[in-house]
């Protein structure tokens, strides 16, 4: 048997593609060999520095700008990508507060748009791939999808649900050709951890307990995104792979 990691004809729709680990996962998965739909709250619609980037490697690009705080916008960009063969559920946004002080509002918007809107999403693209018996679909969790973390109560409560979500929707999904997996970043320097970075001493001990001695780069999620999109991951389902650097090891 061949190990194939070829995405080459495939449709790869991936939210939060703007930057970050987004960008970083949309880029690797037509480095090999996919067409790529990205999705963010400001994309633009020939897609920006990811579009270039894409179109530079010979594959096809579209950019949609969808606010994933919004149901029914979600519901219809997944009434517009029901053909693709992979979904990436990257988007996500943060909200930092005491639990005893944390607006209701931001707990709203996190669940709706970290969680909520996933599912909504997975439903409508999910269609397309049960008919064909086959399909992709890979959620980003986080450390704590299996930790508390501290002052983040809906992103924590969010990442735990798609936990959740990549175990159901296996279950019901893998016996009729569709993968659900997800990917749990550690500590990448992104937009989301700059205020964790800017903390002297709150990155000090983040960076003390990363056993490869430094914080994540976007790039770093790459190969498992691509393994998890392919024939090589054929038999891989329900599970959530770390890529943090040993930090749930230590």
């Amino acid at each position: 048997m061949t190990v194939s990691f070829d995405l080459t004809g495939q449709t790869a729709v991936v939210t939060g593609a703007r930057r970050g680990i987004g960008f970083a996962m949309a880029l690797a998965l037509a480095e090999a060999g996919a067409d790529i739909v990205a999705a963010s709250s400001s994309q633009e619609a020939d897609g920006g520095e990811i579009g270039r980037r894409v179109r530079d490697l010979g594959r096809a690009f579209e950019g949609h700008a969808v606010d994933f705080s919004d149901r029914a916008a979600v519901e219809a960009f997944g009434a517009r990508v029901g053909g693709a063969d992979i979904l990436v559920n990257n988007a996500g946004t943060i909200r930092r507060a005491p639990a005893a002080e944390h607006p209701l509002e931001w707990w709203d918007e996190v669940l709706q748009v970290n969680l909520s809107s996933q599912f909504v999403l997975s439903q409508a693209v999910a269609a397309g791939m049960l008919e064909r018996g086959h399909g992709r679909i890979i959620f980003t969790a986080s450390l704590l999808t299996f930790q508390g973390g501290i002052n983040v109560p809906g992103y924590a409560a969010a990442k735990s649900g798609v936990a959740g979500l990549v175990h159901a929707l296996s279950n019901e999904w893998a016996s009729r050709g569709v993968t659900v997996n997800g990917i749990a970043p550690g500590y990448i320097a992104t937009d989301n951890t700059e205020a964790l970075r800017d903390d002297p001493d709150r990155s000090a001990a983040i960076l003390e307990r990363i056993p490869a001695g430094r914080w994540g780069r976007a790039d770093d999620l790459g190969g498992a995104t691509v393994f998890l999109a392919s024939p090589a991951a054929a038999y891989v389902t329900g599970a959530i792979l770390p890529v943090d650097g040993g930090w749930l090891a230590r």
